[in-house]
């Protein structure tokens, strides 16, 4: 063991600053339980465990923690306990400020031409005020009628009209054409296919079955994040969480305030931000306050994975274009590079970014 660290301390260590982070007891509980397990144990028992893959078979020992051990045995600082410590010594406070200051834009909004309660040129001369260099317009496809999801003919027309108010915004400022398109059962995207390659950017959500197996919707998102006209992955668990404190109603967004709590939906999280990361397509982080999708540790996990992110608001009104910061507090608290934030980028390298993806 030449070279190595301490995997127990390593573990003791995640399992302190998870607990310093307030997050969820039983996370806790699995790294401490992993290290009370491996306490017992020579340290040569311990390293050929780690060699052989049977680190598993230990009780209390699962597959991060496993991990953990391994990546401490190579004399390596565990990738999870690297994201733990990144904010350690800092101000996640500041880490989240400097991210916001690096935002150039917003790659998910609503306007009235689906459930968002305000006109695109509303929209567009909020994200103004708020320093943007672009917003992404990206109301509901078809299949989502709850929403006035946008037939072809709709989007067609709304294309010549964001081509219209262009012309009318200040310099420096433009929206981008986009969709929220649904990913349907079979993991297809509900827009013809020759609108989704004339748009700027394309964001994929599931909206329907979101109580499938884990199979099934494994299935289906790998299926939606393969396709090339797909550039961003939102909402990726479809939950809801309470938003107290926070007005949702009254906002032109119905579809939002008739739900309260929704669990996330189960799916292969590796598997899924995998092929993220293989496609260059971006896990959006969604900073609605009654989303905050994905949860931490699903946030975490696609850090590790090596995902590109954009942090969203998925406004439906004005003054929810503010929401930024609800996901950059998130992005700073998981380790989130901000070189990986897709939406730090000009106007011209995120649309290059996501006309790669179909050519």
């Amino acid at each position: 063991m030449a070279g190595s660290r301490d995997p127990i301390e390593d573990l003791r260590r995640i399992a302190f600053l998870l607990e310093r982070a307030n997050e969820a007891t039983y996370r806790v509980r699995a790294f401490r339980s992993a290290a009370k397990a491996l306490a017992g144990l020579p340290a040569e028992e311990i390293a050929a465990r780690a060699a052989a893959g049977t680190l598993t078979e230990l009780a209390g020992v699962g597959e991060v923690t496993a991990r953990c051990v391994t990546e401490s045995l190579t004399g390596e600082e565990p990738v999870y306990l690297r994201r733990m410590a990144s904010v350690e010594g800092g101000d996640p406070g500041a880490a989240a400020d400097a991210l916001r200051g690096a935002l150039r834009g917003d790659c998910h909004s609503h306007s009235d031409w689906s459930d968002g309660g305000s006109p695109i040129e509303e929209m567009a001369l909020a994200a103004v005020h708020l320093g943007h260099e672009y917003l992404v317009l990206t109301d509901h496809s078809p299949r989502l009628t709850v929403a006035r999801g946008l037939t072809p003919a709709r989007l067609r027309r709304q294309l010549d009209r964001v081509a219209e108010i262009n012309e009318q915004l200040p310099a420096g400022f433009r929206i981008l054409t986009g969709i929220e398109v649904d990913i349907l059962a079979d993991g297809s995207l509900d827009q013809e296919d020759d609108l989704l390659a004339r748009l700027d950017v394309v964001v994929g959500s599931v909206h329907s079955g979101l109580r499938d197996d884990e199979a099934r919707m494994t299935r289906r998102m790998l299926r939606a994040v393969e396709n090339p006209h797909l550039d961003i992955l939102g909402h990726c668990t479809g939950r809801r969480v309470s938003a107290t404190g926070v007005g949702l109603k009254g906002a032109g967004d119905a579809s939002h305030s008739r739900t309260r709590t929704r669990p996330p939906s189960a799916f292969d999280a590796r598997r899924v931000f995998a092929a993220c990361a293989e496609y260059g397509k971006a896990v959006e982080i969604n900073c609605r306050p009654d989303r905050l999708d994905p949860p931490k540790r699903l946030l975490r996990l696609a850090v590790e994975a090596g995902c590109p992110f954009a942090i969203d608001t998925d406004a439906h009104a004005p003054g929810q274009l503010d929401w930024l910061m609800f996901g950059c507090e998130r992005a700073a608290l998981c380790g989130v590079p901000a070189e990986r934030v897709v939406n730090t980028w000009d106007a011209g390298t995120l649309t290059a970014w996501a006309a790669a993806h179909a050519a």
